[in-house]
């Protein structure tokens, strides 16, 4: 069968089971919610069992280190756990659950070398080292690690432009490849060729670019107004361009000269005016993490999901791994925020089938 046709027969077979499910409206919302959570194995958290097979959560992103107890492990400790925690989490779905991390390589890297798992190098080396066999080698190992541990989603690679090379969230921590926009698109396409080999999805970060910022939107407040440039938006167009985007994730980035009232993840003329409209982007959108202190402390956690969504956002991640603590409930509390604002005719029943959709059509990518 043709490849494209088969696409479609899938997609109108998911969508015809889907549309079977008792609360339909409640089910295409869970499926917009990532969550994190606390344990390497499923008897150490009843709670995320209920969220995936009750809820239906369409996702969970996993850790190496809990922060808000400033202890470790929090999900990982050995390949051979990982591997047994993700086939339990995916057996609870229904469906296909979303199940990411933040592996980069360097010093965003959750698959440490003392749990047995083979040593990563940072974007910064690759992109100086400009050796395209040795970035294929660095991102199909870690590509074939994630499958063989049940790993779906990588949340990598960063293509911010490594504009301001003291960054604290980018730049100093060598996360960038270069701040020459071709030589990152050279690398990003290595890294998501091979994790495409080994059915891996990626994700680009962190748009509309976080290379230029002074600040950590981990922590608060982060503006780009007087640095940003529109250079940071080639990596994007020109991924989209060439089919070797699976999906993008936002950044709560502020920028008056886009938008004078909301940060990039809950901005409108953001994510639907320039990442939908002016580079042509339908694809899957995951924001940043919403309980980042540039959401956390500036948005009330319903009025955030509210603008995230309405915005354009698809899957609305929420870590649950911050200094501010933990919350078994988050899951439960999201999901009544979304069927509240649905309720309150604040977010359109219209605009929560689309994300839906999207989400669905990336789950049965065949790459």
């Amino acid at each position: 069968m043709n490849k494209a046709i088969l696409t479609v027969f899938l997609v109108i077979q998911s969508f015809s089971m889907f549309s079977q499910k008792s609360d339909s409206i409640s089910y295409y919302a869970a499926q917009m919610l990532m969550i994190g959570f606390r344990g390497t194995d499923l008897s150490q958290n009843e709670q995320i069992v209920s969220d995936i097979r009750d809820l239906h959560i369409g996702g969970v992103i996993l850790f190496e280190y809990d922060v808000p107890s400033k202890s470790r492990p929090r999900n990982i400790s050995s390949s051979q756990q990982l591997k047994k925690l993700c086939n339990d989490l995916q057996q609870l779905a229904d469906d296909k659950l979303f199940i990411s991390i933040d592996q980069e390589g360097g010093k965003v890297n959750r698959l440490k070398t003392n749990y047995g798992f083979p040593a990563t190098v940072s974007a910064q080396y690759l992109g100086k080292l400009d050796n395209a066999d040795s970035t294929r080698f660095y991102a199909e190992r870690m590509a074939k690690t994630l499958s063989d541990c049940g790993i779906n989603i990588n949340f990598a690679p960063c293509i911010d432009l490594n504009i301001n090379k003291n960054c604290p969230v980018i730049g100093k921590v060598e996360r960038s490849f270069s701040d020459n926009p071709e030589k990152v698109v050279k690398h990003t396409a290595i890294f998501v060729e091979a994790h495409r080999k080994h059915e891996i999805l990626t994700c680009l970060k962190h748009f509309p670019g976080h290379g230029s910022s002074k600040d950590d939107s981990h922590d608060g407040f982060t503006d780009i107004t007087n640095t940003w440039k529109e250079v940071e938006l080639q990596p994007y167009k020109k991924m989209m361009d060439n089919g070797m985007c699976d999906a993008v994730m936002s950044s709560h980035v502020f920028n008056a000269h886009l938008d004078a009232d909301y940060p990039g993840t809950l901005s409108y003329k953001i994510i639907n005016g320039i990442l939908r409209d002016s580079l042509g982007w339908d694809g899957c959108i995951f924001s940043d993490d919403m309980n980042m202190g540039a959401i956390t402390q500036n948005f009330g956690f319903k009025e955030s999901i509210a603008l995230a969504i309405n915005a354009g956002v698809d899957v609305l991640v929420f870590s649950n791994n911050s200094p501010e603590g933990y919350d078994p409930q988050l899951a439960q509390k999201a999901l009544n925020a979304l069927l509240e604002l649905i309720d309150e005719g604040v977010i359109t029943r219209e605009r929560i089938e689309e994300s839906y959709k999207r989400i669905m059509r990336l789950k049965i990518t065949d790459l």
